[in-house]
């Protein structure tokens, strides 16, 4: 059964009156005049478009709740006590420690990464603002890629321009210097570009100025088919953006608005991108673009659209020999996106890469160049980015991870404020009141980089154990696979464990895998 929180969620901090729900319009049953409240429908009478976004807004990330009927769960990873790939079959040497978890992106030159997991795109969202020391102090001290988002350049109040493009700007510089001060080889940090980007000149001033060395053009998202989205508090800065060519809503330039923001009837404005409009020769010639201004790396995030658009999306980069394309399935989580949109709109993960899977290998058997392909959309642990590289075997490089890879920054950043003021909660405490304590791989970080150790954002700390942990995970789920390098994983890696779940992936019904081996052991 589909099943989704209609008129009540944690999101939007609303609730039905009685348990007894109608399923199909999530109203209770039984509607008392004179409910006190508080359901969706009862709050949107007080402050209507506002209950479109999750909330608190700028300390929330959020993920879609709707449950599909086929996600990563509906598959097992199979296992086998027979031999080893990728390693001498000798049980000596055939130890999961010795799995090789790292792996390549990229058409020519290659993005090395020490596991198969870079970062979602975290752009002019506050969270992404609070948490990117660690995201990108993390990123760069476990060997992965980060992403900076959309429109960072654009909100930020201290930029600069002239004749509409960016001359300086302070936020993007200070992202990009962070992981460029502790990157040592591995990952990389790419900059996003949506049409606002493009407008302002971001890619041109990432590349030449900062020494950014990959851009992600950016057709959409899982979480949404519009254009990004954020708040804004105080309405100087409201109209500062609309100068700057963004759309608020509602206009901070009409009287009757900034009357009732001044009398307090409301406190927030909305500040919204444009939508992208997609064409193949355009697509080709920014390609072209980006690589003359001296992008190393040009890759491509799509959202989780109709199939017909992952089709123009897997073509065009084919046709374009990009490095990577990361195709984002509906039900992962953003900093901010409408609710409903992130749980009714678009294709769940799982249809998305085993759609892709298909459109990939009829470009295979033409002998057509494919790029390397990341998988997103609510992956968050070891078991689930196994089956996101088996579903989409070989195509499918690394999984990209949004909010999985948010939390332990924001868990690690507070750990910080709680050691300082003695506050603790019980749940760390229980570890110890020390980092050595507290964070299992302190002490190989103290070891590994000295007096310089005491720099390191405790978020960043918090994100290297949290790869370290996905690392180690994937390798005993490698083991246990007998591939001993993730080049060996395929999709005779996964059974499905319903006829539905084989009949959308392809992967065969758990009772008819191995049946032909089955028949030819028995004899």
């Amino acid at each position: 059964m589909i099943q989704s929180q209609i008129n009540s969620s944690a999101a939007t901090d609303t609730r039905n009156r009685i348990s007894e729900v109608v399923p199909f319009s999530g109203i209770c049953s039984v509607c008392l005049d004179g409910c006190a409240g508080r359901c969706e429908i009862w709050k949107t009478t007080f402050r209507g478009r506002e209950l479109i976004y999750p909330g608190p807004y700028g300390q929330v990330t959020a993920g879609a709740t709707k449950t599909y009927p086929v996600d990563f769960s509906c598959f097992n990873i199979q296992g086998t006590c027979v031999g080893a790939i990728g390693i001498e079959p000798d049980p000596d040497k055939a130890t999961f420690p010795n799995v090789d978890v790292s792996t390549e992106l990229g058409a020519k030159e290659k993005i090395k990464l020490k596991l198969p997991i870079f970062t979602g795109a975290l752009g002019s969202t506050e969270i992404a603002r609070n948490n990117w020391e660690a995201m990108a102090v993390g990123s760069a001290i476990s060997g992965i890629m980060v992403v900076v988002g959309e429109n960072v350049c654009g909100v930020d109040p201290e930029a600069q321009f002239k004749n509409g493009k960016i001359l300086r700007s302070p936020e993007l510089e200070r992202r990009v210097r962070l992981f460029q001060q502790w990157h040592d080889g591995y990952g990389t940090i790419a900059v996003q570009q949506n049409v606002e980007d493009n407008r302002l000149g971001v890619p041109r001033y990432a590349i030449e100025k900062l020494g950014v060395e990959a851009i992600e053009i950016k057709w959409g998202q899982g979480a949404k088919d519009i254009g990004g989205e954020i708040k804004v508090s105080q309405i100087k800065d409201a109209k500062e953006l609309k100068q700057r060519g963004y759309i608020l809503i509602p206009d901070p330039d009409d009287p009757v608005v900034e009357k009732a923001y001044e009398e307090g009837e409301f406190k927030e404005f909305e500040r919204h991108s444009r939508l992208g409009m997609v064409d193949e020769e355009a697509f080709h010639k920014e390609v072209k673009r980006l690589r003359s201004l001296g992008a190393r790396w040009v890759t491509l995030k799509t959202g989780a659209y109709r199939p017909a658009d992952l089709a123009r999306a897997i073509k065009y980069s084919s046709d374009a020999q990009i490095d990577l394309l990361t195709i984002d399935g509906s039900g992962g989580g953003t900093g901010m996106s409408p609710w409903r949109m992130m749980n009714e709109w678009g294709l769940p993960t799982v249809y998305l890469e085993a759609l892709a899977y298909g459109m990939l290998k009829k470009l295979e058997e033409r002998k057509a160049f494919i790029p390397d392909i990341a998988i997103a959309g609510g992956i968050s642990l070891e078991d689930q980015v196994f089956k996101a590289l088996a579903l989409g075997a070989p195509f499918v490089k690394a999984a990209c991870m949004g909010r999985a890879t948010l939390i332990p920054a924001m868990v690690g950043k507070h750990a910080e404020g709680w050691l300082k003021k003695g506050t603790l909660p019980k749940g760390v405490k229980e570890y110890g009141s020390s980092v050595e304590e507290i964070f299992l791989l302190a002490e190989e970080l103290k070891s590994k980089f000295g007096k310089d150790f005491s720099r390191l954002p405790l978020g960043a700390i918090g994100l290297y154990t949290y790869c370290d942990r996905i690392a180690v995970g994937l390798r005993q789920l490698m083991a246990g696979a007998r591939k001993f390098a993730l080049k060996h994983i395929d999709r005779s890696d996964l059974t499905a464990l319903t006829p539905e779940a084989a009949k959308v992936s392809g992967i065969p019904y758990v009772m008819d895998a191995d049946r032909s081996e089955v028949e030819k052991i028995l004899g």
